[in-house]
C-alpha cells in the first residue's frame, strides 16, 4: 500500500505543472549625439552642444513571469512628451508584442543631453535626425534585454544619500514680502530615498543589474554648459557599471524631485582646474556608491511573480486661464511584492512620499517624466498660496496632485488584489 501511495503521489507530482518563475535580461546602447544638438531644459540656451563630457545610454531591464512581462526602460534625456513619445513607443510594442502597460520609457531629466523633438519648425534638424536615431536605438536595446532574459531573482534595498535639497529658496523681496525663487532650501523637506532593485541570476548567482530611483533633478549643470552629460543620473550609472564591472546594467531614474535640486545647481561649467572635481562627477559618484552599498546589504531574493501592469491617462483640472483639463499618463506595475509608479510629469517630492507611505505593497518605486504626457509641475496644494517658479508654470490646479495620489493608490490596491 505504501508503495502504491508513493507512486500515486510521483505521478500526481509529475502531472502538476511547474510554478511559474522570475526571468530578466538587461541591455544598453549609447545614445551619444554624433554631431552638434540643441541641449535641452533651459529656454534661454539657443546655442548648439559643443563637445561631450560623458556618454549618454539607454538602459532596459526586461522582466517576465508566467508570460506577464515587465520592460523599464531609462534614457539619459530630459523626457519624451507630446508626439515624441508615440513615435518612440509605438514601434517598440509592435515589433517585441509588447502590451502598452508593459513598457516603461522615462528620461533621467538630464538638462545636458539633446531634447528629442521631431517637428523642425520648433528644434534645430540635428535634434529631428538624433530623435529618430535615437526610437531606432531604444526598439534595439529592448529587443536586446527581451533576447537576453534567463531565470533570476530580485531583491530590493532603501538607501539613504545628501546629493539632493530642496530647492524653494525662501527670501524676502523689496517690499519685505515672502517669496520663493530657485535656489537652496537646506531646512525645506526633501525625499532622500535610494531604492535599489538587484537582480540576479538565478543559477549562477552573477549580477544582472542594478536598477535605483532617487529624487533629485539631473540639473548640476546650467544654461551656460555647452557639453553633454547625464548630469547626476547619469553619471551614477556609469559608476555603478564601471564599479561592480563584469557587464552589469545600472538603469537609473528620477523620483518625485519636482521641488528638488542637486546641492550644487545650475553651474554654468565642467569646472577642473587645480585638481577640482566636477560637481556632477561628485554629486553622481557619491549617488552611484549609495546604490552599490544599498545593494550589497540586500540579503533577502526572490523569483516570485506575478507581474502585472496597468497604464491609464485620467484628466486634471488645470489653472485658471488655460484649458479645462489637462491629461496625465499614470503607469503602475508589480514584480511580486515590488511596486514601480510611472507619472508622466515633473513631481513634487511630498506627493511621492505619499504615494509610498500608503502603497499596499513593501516597496514602491517612483518614476517621473514616464511614458510621456504632461509638459509640467505636479504641485502640493499648500505651495500654491506660497508662490514661486514651479507653481507658475504649472498646468494643474491645486486640487490636481490630490487627486493623483488617490487615482495611484487605486491602481496600487488594485494590482494588490490580483
Amino acid at each position: 500500500m505504501i508503495a502504491v501511495r508513493f507512486l500515486v503521489g510521483l505521478l500526481l507530482l509529475c502531472a502538476t505543472p511547474a510554478l511559474a518563475s522570475l526571468r530578466a535580461g538587461a541591455a544598453k546602447v549609447d545614445i551619444t549625439p554624433t554631431q552638434s544638438c540643441q541641449l535641452a531644459g533651459y529656454a534661454a540656451r539657443t546655442n548648439l552642444s559643443v563637445g561631450v563630457h560623458d556618454p549618454l545610454s539607454a538602459r532596459a531591464l526586461a522582466l517576465e513571469h508566467d508570460g506577464r512581462r515587465l520592460v523599464l526602460v531609462s534614457v539619459d534625456v530630459i523626457a519624451f512628451y507630446r508626439t515624441v513619445i508615440d513615435y518612440i513607443r509605438r514601434p517598440i510594442l509592435d515589433a517585441c508584442g509588447l502590451k502598452p502597460e508593459e513598457l516603461v520609457i522615462a528620461g533621467t531629466h538630464t538638462h545636458a543631453a539633446p531634447k528629442p523633438a521631431l517637428d523642425p519648425a520648433i528644434t534645430h534638424p540635428n535634434n529631428v535626425e538624433y530623435t529618430k536615431t535615437l526610437g531606432s536605438k531604444l526598439l534595439k536595446v529592448v529587443q536586446d534585454a527581451l533576447a537576453a532574459q534567463r531565470p533570476a531573482h530580485i531583491g530590493v534595498g532603501i538607501g539613504a544619500s545628501p546629493v539632493g535639497v530642496n530647492r524653494r529658496e525662501p527670501f524676502l523681496d523689496k517690499k519685505g514680502e515672502r517669496q520663493i525663487r530657485l535656489g537652496r532650501n537646506p531646512d525645506g523637506t526633501t525625499d532622500k530615498d535610494v531604492q535599489a532593485l538587484h537582480v540576479r541570476d538565478r543559477e549562477t548567482g552573477r549580477p544582472l543589474a542594478v536598477l535605483f530611483a532617487y529624487a533629485t533633478h539631473s540639473t548640476s549643470l546650467g544654461a551656460k554648459n555647452l557639453f553633454v552629460s547625464g548630469d547626476v543620473h547619469g553619471l551614477a550609472e556609469q559608476f555603478i557599471e564601471k564599479h561592480l564591472g563584469n557587464g552589469i546594467i545600472a538603469p537609473g531614474f528620477a523620483g518625485a524631485s519636482g521641488n528638488i535640486d542637486p546641492w550644487f545647481r545650475v553651474l554654468p561649467e565642467i569646472k577642473k582646474d587645480n585638481g577640482w572635481i566636477p560637481e556632477p562627477v561628485l554629486l553622481g559618484t557619491l549617488l552611484g556608491e549609495e546604490v552599490v552599498h544599498t545593494s550589497n546589504k540586500i540579503q533577502e531574493f526572490t523569483q516570485d511573480g506575478p507581474i502585472q501592469s496597468i497604464i491609464k491617462t485620467i484628466e486634471l483640472p488645470a489653472q485658471m486661464n488655460q484649458m479645462a483639463t489637462v491629461p496625465l499618463v499614470l503607469t503602475a506595475a508589480r514584480v511580486g511584492n515590488v511596486a514601480f509608479v510611472g507619472i508622466g510629469a515633473e513631481v513634487f517630492h511630498e506627493i511621492g512620499r505619499a504615494i509610498k507611505e500608503a502603497s499596499p505593497f513593501p516597496h514602491t518605486f517612483i518614476i517621473t517624466h514616464c511614458n510621456g504626457g504632461a509638459v509640467g509641475y505636479l504641485v502640493v496644494k499648500e505651495a500654491y498660496a506660497e508662490g514661486g517658479y514651479e507653481v507658475r508654470v504649472s498646468p494643474f490646479a491645486p486640487e490636481a496632485a490630490d487627486i493623483v495620489i488617490t487615482e495611484v493608490i487605486g491602481l496600487l490596491k488594485q494590482l494588490r488584489a490580483n
